[in-house]
């Protein structure tokens, strides 16, 4: 067992060695874009051709080129152009570029579940250096992702990429991604057994993978929950989609990307559970006179436009289905605010919706070096049993009461400047 841990974790280090030989030219932001669509065209060959295999064998030869016979199992259909192969063969062609977005354009063309979802046009853009690309092409030739599919290979080679990524852009950026401990914990404590699962802010989709990991390893049943999501950056919407499709996860992102308050995707959308990591601190999201009378505010003060945390709790709260839990990333500043921030903080205390405030340890982000506060919010604080995985689940009586948990000396060291939970401080929670 020891011996192949380590052989997964060579596989991620190889590969982002290789991904950084590109960084002479390439931001992390931009290049980011090219190694996970890499990952994801070799995940989508490999599977096609497993099933294509498969197909053969039951001797169902004439479907084998046709698309739906892939897309009811799940299998993205890919024609020659788009098969890992056909990039391996032409890796070192001087236009292997070019021959990449034909693939990924083709891939997208051909499946439309995954419509907006790849890059476009963005290897040919880059002005790439053909044999660091080669070079990358051929470690990622590497990875057998059929092997270990309980184990998750590919998915995990990919949430080490974005991890990477994030801490390579530094501070100030990788918004896409939320450190895998903090979504961790918000699934142990709002549970996401069953129902409707809705991230207004999904970043790169890490909230959804985490529910769908967290109700395999209590032995529910993923069939029993609808994801729901809105991202406003395309490229990281993008990031999403194929986060997602790698890990066959399928989700409502909206019909585009969109800014949740402008241009809400899910209007009339009640959730039983809300997991969101929003920007910190936004300024100027509205403008002076806009969303005055925004349905979202409705019972509250107007969220001031130079701040739009409150704005996006309030999103949450309306969003709500009677018995919702939200659990939620905000600086800690929003516990503080004064003016129409301290209303709303008082009448949602009012309204018995703070379930628990949590204070997360300093430096657990790879984006910033504010402290942040995790919030989770229950439309249902009352007494009450709640059936989960068969089994009932009692809840007293907790209406007038909020929990303060402070984990500021929690965790442990990560890559010298960061902070991590450990598993056994999100199990103390």
């Amino acid at each position: 067992m020891a011996k192949k841990e380590v052989k997964e974790k060579a596989i991620e280090v190889s590969l982002w060695e290789a991904a950084n030989k590109l960084r002479g030219s390439v931001e992390p932001a931009e290049y980011k874009h090219v190694v996970l669509g890499l990952i994801f065209l070799k995940f989508a060959s490999d599977k096609f051709e497993e099933h294509r295999a498969k197909l053969l064998v039951e001797g169902k030869e004439k479907y084998i080129e046709m698309a739906d016979f892939y897309n009811m199992s799940n299998v993205f259909f890919l024609e020659e152009i788009s098969r890992w192969s056909y990039i391996v063969k032409k890796a070192r062609q001087n236009d292997i570029a070019l021959i990449i977005d034909t693939a990924l354009h083709t891939i997208e063309k051909d499946n439309k579940s995954l419509k907006g979802a790849l890059p476009d046009n963005y290897f040919s853009r880059l002005g790439l250096d053909i044999t660091k690309l080669a070079s990358l092409i051929s470690e990622i030739d590497s990875i057998n992702t059929l092997k270990d599919k309980e184990q998750d290979l590919v998915g995990r080679v990919y949430e080490y990429f974005l991890k990477k990524f994030a801490i390579a852009e530094g501070k100030g950026k990788g918004e896409f991604y939320t450190p895998k401990t903090i979504v961790n914990l918000i699934a142990e404590m709002i549970e996401p057994y069953k129902g409707i699962i809705y991230d207004p802010a999904c970043g790169s989709g890490g909230m959804f993978v985490q529910s769908i990991k967290f109700i395999k390893a209590h032995q529910g049943n993923t069939k029993n929950v609808a994801i729901y999501g809105q991202e406003y950056t395309k490229t990281t919407y993008k990031l999403a989609k194929m986060n997602l499709a790698i890990r066959g996860i399928s989700a409502n992102l909206g019909e585009k990307e969109a800014d949740t308050f402008g241009d809400d995707q899910h209007k009339d959308l009640k959730a039983d559970y809300i997991m969101a990591n929003p920007p910190f601190n936004q300024k100027d999201w509205r403008g002076e006179n806009e969303l005055i009378d925004d349905p979202r505010w409705r019972g509250y003060d107007v969220p001031p436009k130079s701040n739009a945390n409150y704005g996006w709790i309030l999103n949450m709260v309306s969003k709500l289905s009677e018995n919702g839990i939200a659990g939620f990333i905000l600086a800690n500043g929003a516990l503080s605010g004064g003016g129409e921030e301290y209303k709303i903080r008082r009448k949602l205390i009012e309204n018995n919706l703070v379930e628990a405030i949590v204070i997360i340890p300093r430096d657990t982000f790879y984006t910033t070096d504010i402290s942040v506060t995790l919030w989770i919010l229950n439309k249902n604080k009352r007494e009450r049993s709640v059936e989960i995985n068969g089994k009932q689940k009692k809840y007293r009586n907790r209406e007038k009461e909020i929990l303060f948990v402070d984990l500021r000396k929690w965790g442990q060291e990560f890559e010298k400047m960061f902070i991590e939970l450990t598993t056994e401080d999100i199990e103390k929670v």
